[in-house]
């Protein structure tokens, strides 16, 4: 069994996998991380190693003492992946990233993917069906753009995301949502038609924690997958252990 330990940079998820299975998982805080850690030790003797993947920052001394409690590996642009990378500045490409490559190339191998991870950030990670993993791109996500638009403006408010119920805003709020949403929405379709111009046979993932808040904005064939990122780093963990 696996413990697989993902910091983001909203929250910590934290997943038990019995081979490709995942029995449980949780959302944490970063201070609530390391008792929840014992805990599920205890429930789940047969847990063996883990891996920890965080894109923000970890104090050195957790670390340490999630060292003391299993075997862990911690994802790095240096640990073996299973595609070729061709990044430019690999030591820069977040963790998350390598990750969902890894998915990617589990669950569809020899074919052209492109991930979008609908989180803090959306980002677009595209590999070919040779494995060659060639980039993508990173725009603000859900939640940033609405904040962006109360902070950097006098007038307009502070709004949760809400889907709009028409396209032309007839309010500054539904004005908001309309713009947030639909703009979203028009990014990633038009992401999607500029890779399928190039790869015909294209399949697209949708992953991250607005991936089912977005999904049903889509009229074209996408496939949801709220644990992605998750099962990519199971992947890579074994594939580091074999």
């Amino acid at each position: 069994m696996n413990l697989i330990i993902d910091i983001g940079n909203t929250a910590t998820k934290l997943a038990v996998f019995q081979l490709d299975n995942i029995l449980e998982v949780q959302v944490v805080t970063t201070k609530e991380m390391i008792p929840v850690v014992e805990k599920i030790l205890d429930k789940y003797a047969g847990i063996e190693q883990g891996v920890l993947s965080s894109v923000a920052f970890l104090e050195a001394s957790d670390v340490n003492s999630l060292l003391k409690l299993l075997p862990l590996k911690v994802l790095e642009s240096s640990l073996k992946m299973p595609f070729n990378n061709c990044y430019d500045t690999p030591h820069t490409l977040g963790v998350d990233r390598l990750a969902l490559m890894a998915a990617a190339v589990k669950h569809y191998p020899r074919t052209n993917v492109l991930v979008i991870d609908a989180g803090t950030c959306i980002t677009y990670d595209f590999i070919d069906a040779q494995q060659n993993y060639l980039g993508g791109a990173i725009s603000p996500g859900v939640h940033m753009r609405y904040k962006s638009l109360k902070t950097f403006t006098s007038n307009l408010p502070s709004l949760e995301k809400s889907i709009p119920k028409q396209r032309i805003g007839s309010s500054t709020k539904s004005s908001i949502h309309s713009g947030v949403i639909y703009g979203i929405a028009h990014e990633i379709e038009g992401a999607i038609e500029d890779y399928q111009s190039k790869y015909p046979d294209l399949t697209v993932i949708l992953t991250g924690g607005d991936a089912d808040f977005l999904c049903k904005q889509f009229k074209i064939s996408i496939f949801a997958n709220s644990i992605f990122l998750l099962e990519g780093l199971n992947f890579l963990l074994e594939f580091n252990s074999n």
